[in-house]
């Protein structure tokens, strides 16, 4: 049987006809395109004939690699680093729990499907600037083109395509690659640390993406409200929710500056996102902060 996505026929009549794609393609599709516009070539390390830069040599490096004419000049031993030819590797985290199913209005979207959103429009700008893409704990190997974006996009689009654990788990990532996750990271601060800690351990470049619900942010309730964890924390029952507005901000607050602490500590970024607001704006941020070479 011949897989439809592997079909150039199907592929040419599927982008001719927006009703053909599933609905997170379309939308994604749409951001990238608006993004795509103010984006430029991107300079990078990599298996390329160009010199890049110097720098000391690291434990895993190839003595292929070593200027020993540079470092014949001092006691460090250098590495002669080239400018990229060749596409790299990007994995993508999406978090799947429960808590990124929820939003306060009807009108706007979930939590959930704007990081499906965001990551399969940060897939297109990232294929067509020749990268390789592949989406953690999905069994993906990373690949690019166009049919990359479609087996992508059909496993976000499937309800059980993507981990529903709130932090992604033990997962081997080549040494200097790159990651993304989007989720709300409101687990527990150690959680989130112990999470980013095996990537980071092992050299890998990191940027989270957090997106949370305006309502998470203000907890514009008011009166009596009955609230409901999402994740089996069962529920409370407050009687004047104004009364613990003030209480709720300092607690975000103090969470969400541990959570820059902890990003900090492993040199990787974080970007907020709140879902009222278009996701291009985060979309470019976080495609030039890809765009830069980060070295620890």
């Amino acid at each position: 049987m011949v897989d439809p996505l592997d079909r150039p026929d199907l592929h040419h009549e599927a982008e001719t006809a927006a009703a053909g794609l599933p609905a997170l393609l379309v939308a994604a599709e749409r951001v990238a395109s608006t993004v795509s516009q103010g984006v430029h070539g991107r300079r990078r390390v990599g298996q390329g004939e160009t010199f890049w830069q110097f720098r000391r040599y690291e434990f895993g490096d190839s003595t292929q690699t070593i200027d020993w004419r540079q470092s014949a000049k001092s006691d460090p031993v250098y590495v002669r680093e080239l400018e990229w030819e060749a596409a790299q590797s990007v994995w993508l985290w999406v978090d799947g729990s429960p808590s990124m199913e929820y939003s306060s209005d009807v009108n706007m979207g979930t939590k959930g499907w704007r990081a499906k959103v965001l990551s399969l429009a940060l897939t297109s700008l990232l294929i067509r600037a020749g990268e390789r893409v592949a989406l953690m704990g999905s069994g993906m190997i990373p690949a690019t083109g166009r049919n990359t974006l479609l087996r992508l996009a059909s496993i976000l689009e499937h309800p059980d395509g993507i981990q529903t654990a709130s932090l992604p788990g033990p997962e081997f990532v080549p040494r200097h690659g790159r990651v993304v996750l989007f989720g709300d990271f409101l687990a527990p601060l150690n959680e989130t640390r112990t999470a980013i800690a095996r990537l980071a351990d092992h050299g890998v470049e990191g940027h989270l993406v957090q997106i949370l619900d305006p309502s998470e942010e203000t907890l514009p309730f008011d009166g009596r409200v009955e609230f409901e964890g999402p994740e089996g924390e069962g529920t409370i029952m407050i009687g004047r929710v104004e009364s613990v507005r003030q209480a709720y901000a300092e607690e975000l607050a103090h969470h969400q500056a541990g959570l820059d602490a902890v990003a900090r500590s492993f040199g990787w970024s974080l970007t907020r996102h709140m879902t009222h607001r278009p996701p291009e704006t985060v979309l470019m941020t976080l495609y030039q902060l890809l765009s830069q070479v980060i070295r620890h």
